[in-house]
């Protein structure tokens, strides 16, 4: 039976305020959309859980998508909870996910209200949980009245299965029509989970980080190191086994000689730092507080220990920041 380490919360890890809410967020959460399927090690999932609420991290970000297979994250997450971390629930806060197809049929996929109040039964009943802390909508579905998906959100909330809510890959109009309707229910919204890294700043561009403050949510990004290519990774060519070797998320077309020199040119900025160039594509993330919480992935515990020590590395000098703007832009 696991015991948690007595020092989780000796200052390893800081928690910042989510928007306008009560509650504090990890500044790094662990996201179980890698490496936490059924087609994973499960031994190797339990000690990345147990290592990381070791160090202070308290979130553990799902969706009823993840695995693969769909679904297993949350069914092998459930049965971590059950044998070793159900005394610890309230100390924790999980959130799952509804918005990206996940069974046949027209009622398994999007964003009307039939799909989500399915989804959360079924999350629920995989992760062996009462409620969520955060449910979110995946992605807007533009072909669903808002109103249909955030009602549905409220009425989720205030039925007890999730205790907030939550929206993800929204930008800067989407979140402020969704926190409106949230608001009429009743409901606030918490939090807007987005992609965000020195190669993709389109929230920069649309106003994003200044909306979440204007509507008092938080934000929590996902892909800081871009798929692995904000790491030292693939400083010397393509690895084998690697996800540009798969060619999936991350496509061996966009390691052209041209990134590969910018991601060199950053590599030396974070060894400047006395950083990695990992740990400092984390560190940039959360730079002025605009974000709230970097979500990471991890193969194995030590890559987890080796990122919270961002925390105690967060700020960043005017110069660095110049330097990194000119090499990215």
């Amino acid at each position: 039976m696991y015991k948690a380490e007595d020092s989780r919360y000796d200052g390893r890890m800081e928690y910042l305020r989510c928007g306008r809410s009560g509650i504090m967020m990890p500044r790094v959460a662990l996201g179980l959309w890698h490496n936490f399927g059924s087609v994973d090690d499960f031994e190797n999932q339990k000690k990345m859980i147990f290592k990381a609420f070791d160090l202070g991290i308290t979130h553990f970000d799902l969706a009823n998508n993840y695995g693969p297979a769909a679904g297993s994250a949350e069914e092998n997450f459930g049965r971590i909870m059950q044998s070793d971390l159900k005394s610890y629930r309230d100390e924790l806060l999980v959130s799952t996910k509804a918005g990206y197809d996940m069974w046949p049929g027209p009622y398994g996929d999007h964003g009307s209200r039939k799909y989500l109040m399915a989804s959360i039964d079924q999350s629920l009943a995989r992760m062996h949980l009462e409620y969520v802390d955060i449910f979110y909508h995946h992605r807007p579905d533009p072909d669903t009245p808002l109103e249909e998906t955030m009602d549905a959100l409220s009425d989720i909330i205030k039925q007890g299965k999730a205790l907030y809510a939550g929206i993800s890959n929204y930008n800067s109009l989407q979140t402020k029509a969704a926190a409106a309707l949230l608001a009429r229910n009743g409901t606030p919204l918490l939090i807007n989970q987005f992609r965000y890294n020195m190669f993709d700043r389109w929230s920069e561009k649309d106003g994003l980080q200044d909306t979440l403050t204007a509507v008092g949510a938080g934000a929590i990004t996902f892909s800081p190191l871009a798929q692995g290519l904000l790491s030292e990774k693939y400083l010397n060519g393509i690895p084998e086994n690697s996800r540009a070797a798969r060619n999936h998320f991350l496509k061996k077309d966009a390691i052209t000689p041209d990134v590969i020199a910018k991601v060199k040119k950053l590599d030396g900025i974070a060894r400047a730092r006395g950083q990695t160039l990992s740990e400092m594509a984390l560190s940039w993330n959360l730079r002025g507080n605009k974000v709230t919480t970097v979500l990471i992935g991890a193969h194995n515990p030590e890559q987890i220990e080796e990122n919270v020590k961002i925390v105690q590395h967060l700020a960043f000098t005017q110069e660095e920041l110049s330097a990194i703007d000119a090499i990215v832009r």
